[in-house]
């Protein structure tokens, strides 16, 4: 029987969130002076996202609030060993071999791409060490994809930032956060951190539109332009997992359903041959534009914590989705890898400190090498998995 993590549904229609949307107030840093060329931006943005909020009436919601149960007899993982180290030198960020036995001395680059229905199918993600999959607004989502050891000719449709990004990326130390557009205190709060603002919008160079696409969905970039534009982006981030070839103890899984909501019904599910978690939407393989399927090494439930406001994000009524995710946070977490689930929790003090993941008797879990999703779950979304057959 499928093991279920139970609580109320995620989604809520722009109303719901405007009248019940309280929200943890985030400081306001230094305004940002508007360009005529932002400010036309902008309005594009706002009246973008009127169309899209209009998905936020047709979400679920109303369900009753349960409390969430976690299994508490989990066999706690056998010792692990780091990679060796006489393989060479290894990716900061996934812990494979890097590429040409040399770490490219650059930052960590960061791509907002949306994931709306009508922005699929993406391109470039899987080149990305790690995407983080974040909750937005109308109960949709959009990708973080982090790339460091590899890049990618086309990444998109490049969408706007929000202020859950910091969060996200203070741990690689001073990453390029690329995106079109944002609302000010977002773009204001995003200046005053150690992420670097990369508003594509402002380097016309950057920007590729690809035949067949239309806006808002049309706006993409290439990762080796922009970090030949950045001479000052030459420094790699430290890991900030650790990784190891051992297969930690848990519970064999097949698959495991996160429902962010019915926009993203997000499945992924193990494939044994090729030691990988292959991304669905339900029963629909998760491909990009060159019909290649998403996939990962490594996938992270990371439950947060989240609110709403104070912040509107279209004029539907939209509010900001906030999370807390370094202010002395923790949560409870699933770490999926080859064919293993564990079951665990987070915790991370500073905006500069990796997140911490660990079993639920709290020994360190190493991550299989290579890449990395980390989807972002409200605490109010039931996460259910699948056990592997037998045999």
């Amino acid at each position: 029987m499928a093991r279920l993590l139970r609580t109320r549904a995620f989604c809520q229609t722009a109303g719901q969130m405007v009248s019940g949307g309280t929200g943890r107030l985030w400081p306001r840093f230094g305004a940002r002076p508007w360009t005529k060329a932002r400010l036309v931006r902008a309005l594009v943005l706002v009246a973008a996202g009127s169309a899209i909020a209009g998905c936020s009436a047709g979400a679920p919601s109303g369900a009753p609030h349960r409390h969430r149960h976690v299994r508490t007899d989990a066999v706690s993982p056998g010792p692990t060993a780091p990679v060796a180290a006489d393989s060479g030198p290894v990716c900061p960020l996934t812990g494979t071999p890097a590429p040409g036995g040399k770490i490219p001395q650059r930052s960590a680059l960061a791509v907002k791409v949306d994931n709306y229905l009508t922005a699929r199918p993406q391109t470039g993600l899987t080149a990305a060490d790690i995407v983080f999959e974040e909750p937005v607004e109308g109960g949709i989502t959009r990708f973080v994809a982090v790339f460091q050891c590899h890049g990618t000719a086309t990444v998109g449709p490049v969408r706007s930032a929000r202020n859950i990004d910091v969060g996200i990326l203070g741990e690689f130390g001073q990453p390029l956060l690329v995106h079109v557009g944002g609302i000010q205190p977002v773009i204001d709060n995003i200046v005053a951190s150690p992420v670097k603002d990369f508003e594509l919008g402002d380097y016309g160079s950057a920007i590729q539109q690809p035949a067949g696409r239309v806006a808002p969905y049309d706006t993409y970039t290439s990762t080796t332009t922009i970090w030949g534009m950045q001479g000052t982006a030459k420094s790699p981030p430290q890991p900030v997992f650790t990784y190891s070839h051992k297969v930690p103890a848990g519970s064999a899984v097949q698959s495991v359903s996160v429902p962010f909501s019915m926009y993203s019904p997000v499945v992924w599910s193990y494939d044994a041959k090729e030691k990988r978690f292959l991304r669905f939407y339900r029963t629909t393989p998760d491909t990009l534009t060159n019909g290649v399927q998403n996939s990962a090494a490594n996938v992270i439930v990371q439950f947060v914590n989240v609110s709403y406001g104070p912040w509107l994000e279209n004029t539907e009524g939209g509010l900001e989705v906030q999370a807390n995710l370094y202010t002395h946070a923790s949560g409870q977490a699933l770490l999926f890898r080859d064919g293993v689930e564990v079951q665990g929790k987070w915790a991370r003090t500073t905006l500069a400190q990796p997140t911490r993941f660990t079993t639920t008797s709290g020994a360190q879990v190493s991550l299989a090498p290579g890449n990395t999703w980390i989807e972002l779950v409200p605490s109010t979304v039931s996460v259910t998995t699948t056990p592997a057959a037998a045999g």
